[in-house]
């Protein structure tokens, strides 16, 4: 229905001087889409208002309403091309007054569709250039709805193509997407239900949070009206430093049918975790965090245990804001299980004193586009010490790449062997008291696999490459030879 729409605002904004990736594809698309989304929530609320015999009040000033600067109608629905904005009147409108308007409002709550109008604007610009082309995307907008569950659905799912087309996109675009198979098993495992909440302090382009709104909403139909509002408006919580991820995010969740999602545009590190109080916490947590290290001292001051190391640091802002007998799934670098450093070996301890380690998915590199280093998912429940770890290895027969991802076949197995907790050849277990004491060492040593691989003597070594320098002296001789 909207894929060849999809594809046409793409073709348009490639030819665009003012576009140049698909990260400004997908902002541009992003905040007309959004307008569009607000002129249908708003008709939509005009008809339920109209028929409980209420007048609704616009959120928006009628000069700015998308009936009325970018696609005015005449009366058979066709474009008014009297009224209809074009090229530099089009695009100095949107820049001079569109825009600067929308950046005003704001509001109290920041759960409000005002408040994220407010926020959205501010962090975006319009960056097409000709606004000949705007009004072709406009146009071809116009033509998209948002209020079947069908079209919902349907555009949910080509703009989550979008966002996966990132990955590849450079300029950190890979950041924001986690593989959406990966992201469904550990919903999955972790098992969310209606009325406990839900968070990811790093929420990029929420997927997580999306994907754990779809598997609570399986069966929409048996679900009661009470039980959709506790998922609109108390169930799912994120927060997001960068703008633009930001953005998607909140357009993802959305186009998945939640009207105005409680994510915070924040530096979630910036909280000092020890202010955290019992209602600032969360029953469930989702999240894959940021890699990498350069952390400044001044953010490090918020944690108990210091490191410039991005994502352990949110892995202490986790476990903190977790509730007593809450559950979590989170991503983190293999290494975190082994490493020696100080931080490394406190925060292990910090987890399996505070949480029920239970499970670790080992994963294989390439499971995330363009990121070179291997990942493990902790699943933990906050509360009781780890006694035991199952650990489980998946192991393919195929290498992982753009072109080969992970699906949620490869990892059936896990989640059949995860509900007992099985031992098979990918899995087994490991008492917690007959770990190293001093490092808390969990490293990934499979009892099932011999994976060693047989070093060869350094003689035998230095032997072959004589012969290989041998055997390059004579090619050189040949090629000296004939010039």
């Amino acid at each position: 229905m909207f894929e060849q729409s999809f594809k046409n605002i793409d073709n348009i904004l490639h030819t665009d001087s003012g576009c140049g990736t698909e990260l400004d594809y997908v902002e541009q698309t992003s905040w007309i889409l959004f307008l569009k989304y607000l002129d249908d929530l708003e008709e939509t609320k005009k008809v339920e208002n109209k028929l409980a015999g209420k007048k609704y009040k616009y959120i928006l000033k009628s000069e700015f309403q998308w009936d009325n600067w970018a696609c005015p109608k005449v009366k058979d629905g066709k474009l008014d091309h009297h009224k209809a904005l074009d090229g530099d009147d089009l695009k100095e409108f949107v820049n001079d007054q569109l825009f600067p308007y929308l950046k005003q409002f704001k509001a109290e709550d920041p759960n409000t569709v005002e408040y994220k109008i407010g926020e959205i604007f501010s962090e975006l610009k319009n960056r097409l250039d000709s606004g000949y082309k705007l009004r072709e995307i406009l146009n071809t907008v116009d033509e998209m709805h948002f209020r079947l569950y069908e079209e919902k659905h349907e555009l949910s799912h080509l703009y989550e193509a979008k966002i996966s087309k990132m990955g590849n996109a450079g300029r950190n675009g890979g950041e924001y997407y986690t593989p959406r198979p990966l992201i469904r098993t550990i919903v999955k495992v972790v098992d969310p239900k209606i009325g406990e909440t839900i968070y990811d302090g790093a929420c990029g382009s929420a997927g997580f949070l999306v994907e754990a709104y779809n598997y609570l909403t399986q069966d929409q139909a048996k679900l009661s009206s009470s039980q959709m509002t506790i998922l609109q408006d108390k169930t799912f919580y994120g927060k997001e430093i960068k703008s633009l991820a930001y953005i998607i995010g909140i357009m993802n969740m959305i186009l998945h049918g939640i009207e105005a999602p409680n994510i915070r545009h924040m530096n979630t590190l910036a909280e000092n975790i020890n202010d955290f109080q019992e209602k600032d916490r969360y029953d469930i947590i989702l999240a894959n965090p940021p890699f990498g290290a350069g952390i400044g001292r001044e953010i490090q001051q918020n944690f108990p245990i210091k490191t410039g190391e991005t994502a352990f640091l949110f892995l202490q802002h986790f476990i903190k804001i977790l509730k007593a007998g809450g559950r979590a799934g989170i991503v983190i670098k293999n290494t975190f299980l082994s490493n020696t450093d100080n931080a490394s070996v406190s925060l292990r301890k910090l987890l399996l004193e505070n949480c029920n380690l239970h499970t670790v998915l080992d994963l294989p590199g390439g499971t995330f586009t363009g990121a070179g280093v291997k990942t493990v998912i902790l699943f933990f429940e906050k509360g009781v010490p780890t006694k035991k770890v199952w650990f489980y290895q998946l192991n393919l027969d195929r290498n992982l790449g753009k072109t080969n991802a992970l699906n949620e076949k490869d990892l059936a197995e896990f989640v059949e062997l995860q509900k007992d907790e099985k031992d098979s050849e990918n899995s087994w277990s490991v008492d917690v008291s007959g770990i190293d004491q001093s490092t808390f060492d969990l490293s990934v040593k499979n009892p099932n696999k011999n994976d060693e691989v047989i070093l060869r003597e350094p003689k035998k070594i230095l032997e072959e490459m004589r012969e290989l320098d041998k055997e390059s002296e004579g090619i050189l001789k040949e090629i000296n030879k004939q010039i």
